[in-house]
Protein backbone atom coordinates (compact mmCIF):
# COMPACT_ATOMS: atom_id res chain seq x y z
CA UNK A 1 0.00 0.00 0.00
CA UNK A 2 1.72 3.20 -0.95
CA UNK A 3 1.67 6.16 1.16
CA UNK A 4 -0.46 8.00 -0.46
CA UNK A 5 -3.29 5.58 0.37
CA UNK A 6 -2.69 5.83 3.87
CA UNK A 7 -2.96 9.45 3.70
CA UNK A 8 -5.91 9.30 2.23
CA UNK A 9 -7.99 6.38 4.28
CA UNK A 10 -6.39 8.33 7.37
CA UNK A 11 -7.85 11.54 5.98
CA UNK A 12 -11.34 9.60 5.10
CA UNK A 13 -11.53 8.07 8.71
CA UNK A 14 -10.84 11.01 10.35
CA UNK A 15 -13.42 13.28 8.72
CA UNK A 16 -15.82 9.91 8.78
CA UNK A 17 -15.12 10.66 12.86
CA UNK A 18 -15.71 14.82 12.78
CA UNK A 19 -18.83 14.74 10.97
CA UNK A 20 -20.32 11.57 12.83
CA UNK A 21 -21.47 14.55 15.46
CA UNK A 22 -23.47 16.39 13.41
CA UNK A 23 -25.06 14.16 10.82
CA UNK A 24 -27.02 10.72 11.72
CA UNK A 25 -25.70 8.73 8.89
CA UNK A 26 -22.63 8.80 7.31
CA UNK A 27 -21.87 5.95 4.09
CA UNK A 28 -18.10 5.51 3.90
CA UNK A 29 -16.36 3.90 0.78
CA UNK A 30 -12.99 4.65 0.83
CA UNK A 31 -12.16 3.41 -2.64
CA UNK A 32 -15.27 5.93 -4.12
CA UNK A 33 -15.29 9.84 -5.52
CA UNK A 34 -17.13 10.99 -3.04
CA UNK A 35 -15.52 9.47 0.09
CA UNK A 36 -18.19 10.21 2.30
CA UNK A 37 -22.10 11.06 1.89
CA UNK A 38 -23.37 13.01 5.02
CA UNK A 39 -27.21 12.00 5.56
CA UNK A 40 -30.12 13.38 8.11
CA UNK A 41 -33.35 10.88 7.96
CA UNK A 42 -32.68 9.50 4.75
CA UNK A 43 -31.79 12.98 2.61
CA UNK A 44 -28.31 13.62 1.56
CA UNK A 45 -26.77 16.79 2.88
CA UNK A 46 -23.50 16.63 1.79
CA UNK A 47 -20.79 14.65 0.31
CA UNK A 48 -17.01 14.85 0.98
CA UNK A 49 -14.21 13.77 -1.58
CA UNK A 50 -10.75 13.35 0.07
CA UNK A 51 -8.09 14.48 -2.76
CA UNK A 52 -4.33 13.13 -2.66
CA UNK A 53 -1.98 15.08 -5.45
CA UNK A 54 -1.56 12.46 -7.82
CA UNK A 55 -5.78 12.37 -7.75
CA UNK A 56 -6.20 16.19 -8.18
CA UNK A 57 -6.67 16.83 -12.44
CA UNK A 58 -8.80 18.31 -14.99
CA UNK A 59 -10.56 14.98 -15.32
CA UNK A 60 -11.63 14.57 -11.69
CA UNK A 61 -12.71 18.05 -11.51
CA UNK A 62 -15.27 16.94 -14.47
CA UNK A 63 -16.51 14.24 -11.30
CA UNK A 64 -17.07 17.14 -9.12
CA UNK A 65 -18.77 19.08 -11.18
CA UNK A 66 -21.19 16.17 -11.92
CA UNK A 67 -21.90 16.14 -7.89
CA UNK A 68 -22.40 19.95 -7.86
CA UNK A 69 -24.67 19.74 -10.92
CA UNK A 70 -26.93 17.42 -9.17
CA UNK A 71 -27.72 20.00 -6.08
CA UNK A 72 -25.58 18.62 -3.91
CA UNK A 73 -23.20 20.18 -1.06
CA UNK A 74 -19.07 19.34 -1.93
CA UNK A 75 -16.63 19.37 0.87
CA UNK A 76 -13.24 19.00 -0.83
CA UNK A 77 -10.51 18.04 1.12
CA UNK A 78 -6.72 18.75 -0.47
CA UNK A 79 -3.48 18.59 0.41
CA UNK A 80 -2.52 22.37 2.04
CA UNK A 81 0.21 22.80 -0.86
CA UNK A 82 -2.26 22.31 -3.61
CA UNK A 83 -5.00 24.87 -2.67
CA UNK A 84 -3.51 27.44 -5.54
CA UNK A 85 -3.54 24.19 -8.01
CA UNK A 86 -7.64 23.10 -7.27
CA UNK A 87 -8.82 27.02 -6.76
CA UNK A 88 -7.62 27.37 -10.79
CA UNK A 89 -9.46 24.07 -11.26
CA UNK A 90 -12.62 25.12 -9.63
CA UNK A 91 -12.82 28.56 -11.61
CA UNK A 92 -11.95 26.85 -14.79
CA UNK A 93 -15.08 24.58 -14.15
CA UNK A 94 -16.63 27.28 -12.73
CA UNK A 95 -17.86 25.53 -10.09
CA UNK A 96 -15.32 27.32 -7.65
CA UNK A 97 -18.89 29.45 -5.79
CA UNK A 98 -20.50 25.94 -4.94
CA UNK A 99 -17.67 23.73 -3.71
CA UNK A 100 -16.45 23.97 0.65
CA UNK A 101 -12.81 23.35 0.01
CA UNK A 102 -10.45 22.55 2.86
CA UNK A 103 -6.89 21.26 3.53
CA UNK A 104 -5.09 19.04 5.33
CA UNK A 105 -1.16 18.48 6.04
CA UNK A 106 0.52 16.46 8.68
CA UNK A 107 3.58 17.80 10.36
CA UNK A 108 6.28 16.33 12.29
CA UNK A 109 8.27 18.39 14.57
CA UNK A 110 11.44 17.49 15.39
CA UNK A 111 13.23 18.75 18.93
Amino acid sequence: MSNEKLVHDLIVDTMRQKFARDYREIIADANACPELTLKNHGMVLAVVAVETDSTITPEKADVWKAIVEEGTKLILMIPKHARVKVTDILWQKGIMDRVSVGSYEIAITMP
